[in-house]
């Protein structure tokens, strides 16, 4: 088991699925967590309830933009500082090229790129401002997808802002390693979350069918990567991509 108990952790989308599972694996590990959520107000709470006072929770829309620095101020306030950021949250809605409403495809593409994409890159900054006020050190992890890679049939938008993800990986590895401050991305295949529940329910034997293990992953599969990658003992990954997926796409 990961030694976190030095570590606090800004984790974003942590009420369900991935970032509940890593909310709970990093504590487990002595990580201090906050961790943000939007309409998943009952389950965050209910969270902190289970797992005690080295948990809080914040209520933050990831595309208001004007509302990051004050999430990173309150993370650092409540816990005395800042030593990862997981970028977990995202949205996936269905935007085929198909669609005959032109106002719709441009929406689609704003919000999906104002939260998975801006909102990351614009905590990334802010968290490293507050890495490099502590003395420099610190770790940056974004949580992209399968779909980055191999390119989407009705989500082109979420496949495009997973794979500016992971450039941006790239980006935050190469330039800010002199600081001490190191990136890293994950890249799940099919998991079983909210966000892959109506394609599971549709397709599973088809889904299944493409994964050599035969099943879909847990989050606990993707949870316990961050907490590695969380941990002192990952740094050398630095600018790595690391595949969950179960085989189901092998670069």
């Amino acid at each position: 088991m990961q030694d976190l108990s030095d570590r606090v952790v800004l984790l974003t989308g942590g009420s369900a699925g991935i970032g509940a599972a890593a909310v709970r694996d990093l504590h487990r590990c002595g990580a201090r967590v906050y961790f943000t959520f939007l309409s998943g107000a009952s389950r965050a709470l209910a969270l902190v309830d289970e797992l005690g006072d080295t948990v809080a929770a914040r209520r933050c829309d990831l595309a208001v933009h004007d509302e990051l620095p004050a999430l990173v101020d309150a993370c650092v306030a409540r816990f005395g500082r800042l030593d990862v950021l997981v970028n977990n949250a995202a949205i996936f809605v269905d935007n085929p090229f198909a669609g005959s409403d032109y106002a719709a495809w441009r929406s689609g593409w704003q919000h999906t790129f104002d939260v998975n994409l801006f909102g990351a890159a614009n905590l990334a900054w802010l968290a490293m401002r507050q890495l490099r006020a502590q003395g420099g050190g610190g770790t940056i992890i974004n949580v992209a997808s399968r779909a980055a890679h191999r390119g989407e049939l009705t989500v082109a938008d979420y496949g495009a802002s997973k794979a500016a993800l992971i450039n941006l990986t790239k980006s935050i590895a190469r330039s800010c390693a002199p600081d001490g401050i190191v990136a890293m991305a994950i890249a799940p295949g099919f998991i079983e979350t909210e966000m892959a529940g109506p394609d599971l329910a549709q397709r599973r034997s088809a889904i299944e069918a493409e994964i050599p293990l035969g099943h879909v992953g847990s989050a606990d599969d993707v949870a316990r990567v961050i907490t590695f990658l969380a941990s002192r003992t990952s740094t050398y990954l630095n600018g790595a991509t690391i595949d969950v997926n179960g085989g189901s796409y092998v670069r």
